[in-house]
């Protein structure tokens, strides 16, 4: 029993002690709860809940144009020729449909499912958090030929919504500017922008959406609207590469209210790339809606083989992996009352969903395959081509699979491990050669940091199957020390047919078995070390995305220059930094400058002081915001079209800074 007397008296806690935080306060005390960060991510963030709204005036039937404009002032404004935000009084709350919209939470018309029969803003909070976050914003509301106007400066009404005159075309107009005090960043990426309003417009088939950037001398203009809608949108993913069938096979069709759309084509690819979405909401984790669209594509490819004597044995049958290699599909459902896992809304829950996309899918394809026989036994065929090759990829990985995870714990031998093993804490650096191996070795600080050095460029995985990439040197000794296996995520026998996101079939990628939380890829500054970098960010996106999404992945960022004067190092990471310094010391009198060229040019002294010291060092974490984009971009840089690479290059070559040449 511990001395009572000797126990310092507790601060009271009572009532007092308990914060209400009203209206919108607590979207400005934490705003990642609602938007996610208040990194360039969050940012943009708020540009897409006003978009939404937008488009769910699309969805609902009234809505045909949407127009994007990002300001001089970095302000961002949308537009779109919906019914406009009612600006009657609330009978409740006694002021404007309009302010209660921009100032309240959980207040909008997707409640009543009357207004909006499906929504993408289920929480009610996106133009309101907007608003709050933002340092000013104003919105007209053009209605029955009169425009209205409300203004707000952190999300409070400066005064009542006011008629400023008459208008012709109905429609919203939010323009808003966000809250230095909360963003680390608030100039928004017109390519990130426009990213997302190409995605919105071909999930929805006509919606014309026009992204204007004004902020430099010449202006930027990307119109888009697809008629087509998903079949664009599939025919735009694989751009790239040659199909497989002269048009995407389209399924569609609805049951106790869902709606399900899907495009899907295969290609000679050895990919698997399939985008789901719920609501006009992107599902990176998939959810029941994945779940139906996998076990149909499986079961029906498999029954119509069988029945039409493709297989030469009846107990030959395709795995779920097999018959989606090569497989781009891009599947969108609209669902009333969608159940989400959390506010980022990444996983879809709702059990009935997976029998409804089953049913639909199954219809459908094997509609498709009875009237296409020619390109049906030529999907079969690249569906077994590939079944072979899996089997060889089987035999493969079982070499490279890491014993420690199965049976004793053995590890490459040019792996130079840390002494603690929670993967929490661990930190595994991935260089390029024997030299910057041992500086890296030799500064680190190995409690907690260990050393890979790679021999030269490893293997181009795009071009590749799994079965030439396991038999990679380099690759094998990355995937051992790593330490999660790679491949798909096959549901596990007993299963509900669900995959499980962190433990895959058969020696699957597992990220429960992650030796280091956070790998980072340190190269040289130079072309090769790009390359190098490509080349380990094309693997991990392909065969370790899991990685990429969980954000384990890091780039390291050595310093380009080192000045030294007066006995005192200075380093600076580009060109801008370096005048800085220059600036400070007092220019180059008496000073020397080295440029790296290579880490190897470093001591490790250096080396743990500019890039490896996690007080002092600056990494970058790979995140994945758009994977459509992330696909083409990877299949433009790292595929076989060399016509479409070119054309890249030439596009953003202007943009390149400290070529080495």
């Amino acid at each position: 029993m511990p001395d009572i007397e000797k126990i310092e008296p507790i601060e009271t806690y009572d009532a007092q002690k308990i914060t209400v935080l009203k209206g919108l306060e607590a979207v400005r005390k934490r705003p990642a709860m609602y938007i996610g960060d208040v990194s360039a991510r969050g940012l943009h963030h708020l540009v897409y809940e006003v978009v939404d709204n937008a488009v769910d005036e699309a969805m609902a039937g009234f809505c045909t144009e949407i127009e994007v404009n990002l300001h001089p002032d970095d302000s961002a404004e949308v537009w779109d020729n919906g019914r406009g935000i009612p600006i009657d009084k609330h009978k409740t709350e006694k002021v404007s449909a309009l302010q209660v919209v921009m100032t309240m939470l959980h207040a909008g018309g997707k409640f009543d499912k009357q207004s909006y029969k499906v929504s993408g803003g289920l929480h009610g909070v996106g133009v309101s958090v907007v608003n709050a976050l933002s340092l000013w914003c104003w919105a007209e509301v053009c209605r029955e030929e009169k425009l209205y106007r409300q203004s707000y400066q952190c999300g409070h009404a400066d005064g009542p919504v006011q008629e400023t005159g008459k208008c012709r075309q109905r429609g919203t107009r939010v323009r808003f500017f966000p809250d230095p005090e909360i963003f680390k960043e608030t100039r928004f990426s017109f390519d990130t922008v426009s990213n997302r309003l190409r995605e919105l417009a071909f999930l929805n088939s006509g919606l014309k959406i026009t992204a204007r950037d004004l902020r430099a001398e010449e202006a930027r203009e990307r119109e888009f609207q697809y008629k087509g809608g998903l079949s664009e949108f599939v025919a735009y993913l694989d751009e790239t590469r040659i199909a497989l069938h002269q048009s995407p096979i389209i399924i569609t069709g609805e049951k106790e209210g869902v709606v399900v759309d899907i495009a899907m084509e295969y290609n000679d690819s050895y990919q698997e790339n399939i985008f789901t979405y719920v609501n006009n909401i992107y599902t990176l984790e998939g959810g029941t809606h994945l779940s139906g669209f996998k076990a149909a594509l499986t079961r029906t490819l498999n029954y119509w083989a069988l029945k039409n004597n493709i297989f030469k044995t009846d107990k030959f049958t395709l795995s779920g992996e097999d018959t989606r290699e090569g497989l781009t599909a891009v599947l969108s459902i609209k669902v009333p009352e969608p159940q989400f896992e959390g506010q980022t809304k990444t996983r879809l829950g709702n059990s009935e969903v997976k029998g409804i996309v089953e049913s639909i899918v199954n219809d459908g394809l094997t509609e498709y395959l009875e009237e296409h026989p020619g390109y049906a036994r030529r999907i079969l065929d690249k569906c077994t081509s590939s079944a072979r090759a899996r089997e060889a990829a089987r035999k493969a990985k079982d070499l490279v699979r890491r014993k420690g995870a199965l049976e004793s714990g053995s590890l490459p031998g040019k792996l130079a491990d840390c002494s603690i093993n929670d993967p929490e804490h661990c930190e595994l650096f991935i260089v390029e050669g024997d030299s910057a191996g041992g500086s890296a070795k030799q500064g680190r600080d190995r409690r907690f940091q260990a050393i890979l050095p790679l021999r030269g460029k490893i293997l181009n995985v795009e071009k590749a199957r799994p079965d030439k990439i396991l038999s990679n040197e380099e690759i094998r000794t990355l995937i051992q020390a790593i330490g999660t296996g790679i491949g798909g995520d096959e549901p596990l026998e007993g299963s509900d047919g669900e995959a499980d996101p962190t433990a895959g079939e058969n020696g699957n990628f597992n990220l429960t078995k992650l030796r280091y939380g956070k790998i980072i890829i340190m190269t040289d500054a130079d072309v090769d070390g790009a390359h190098i970098r490509t080349l380990l960010l094309t693997f991990f996106f392909r065969h370790m995305k899991q990685l990429v999404e969980t954000g384990h992945i890091f780039i390291a960022q050595p310093p380009l220059y080192r000045i030294t004067k007066s006995k005192s190092d200075h380093y600076a990471y580009d060109e801008k930094e370096m005048n800085e310094v220059l600036k400070r010391i007092g220019g180059m009198q008496g000073a020397h400058m080295q440029r790296y060229k290579g880490l190897g040019e470093m001591n490790p002294d250096q080396l743990w002081t500019t890039t490896m010291d996690p007080e002092r060092r600056t990494v970058l974490r790979v995140e994945l915001e758009d994977a459509a984009t992330a696909d083409k971009m990877f299949e433009t840089l790292m595929g076989d079209h060399v016509d479409k690479r070119r054309a890249f290059i030439e596009e953003n070559a202007r943009y390149v800074r400290n070529l080495d040449i």
